[in-house]
């Protein structure tokens, strides 16, 4: 890798600049930073989990939106809730052990979630989700599948 020499004026005027860069985007500038889900949606997302270990079905349903959305890389591009029940229900449920929530953030509106899945065989899997969230329904959910690895407990 090449050095670049960069004088300290330089290197001011450049960072200077970047308030004016990021407003003249407005995704950047309306961007929020948010350190916690309130109270109503960490309920919402813990029972999500606690209806996949407890193998519970009709908690789950209770919990999505009639018009509630999957997608995945596994391909689930944005299926009903139908198509979620048939294809990840279904395949899954009852190969789940348990989940460890590592992380959660978001707000009243929507949820970042990683976890770590411990399989009914004893292996493990990471991932994140993206809730969308209304009305006390989850709306969507959209996993990206962690690192090196198996993303779904099948694999195991």
């Amino acid at each position: 890798m090449a050095k670049i020499d960069v004088s300290r004026r330089l290197l001011l005027a450049a960072c200077a600049g970047a308030p004016a860069a990021a407003m003249a985007i407005p995704a950047i500038a309306g961007a929020t930073a948010v350190s916690g889900l309130t109270p109503e949606s960490e309920a919402i997302v813990r029972a999500n989990y606690a209806a996949w270990v407890n193998k519970d079905w009709n908690a789950l349903d209770h919990l999505l939106a009639d018009s509630f959305t999957f997608s995945s890389a596994a391909p689930d591009d944005h299926i009903s809730k139908a198509m979620f029940k048939k294809q990840c229900w279904d395949t899954q449920n009852k190969l789940i052990g348990r989940f460890d929530l590592v992380r959660a953030s978001g707000t009243a509106d929507d949820a970042f979630v990683m976890y770590v899945c411990t399989t009914t065989k004893g292996t493990t899997f990471s991932n994140v989700e993206y809730f969308r969230l209304a009305g006390g329904k989850i709306l969507s959910i959209e996993c990206y599948f962690g690192g090196p690895g198996y993303a779904t407990a099948a694999d195991h």
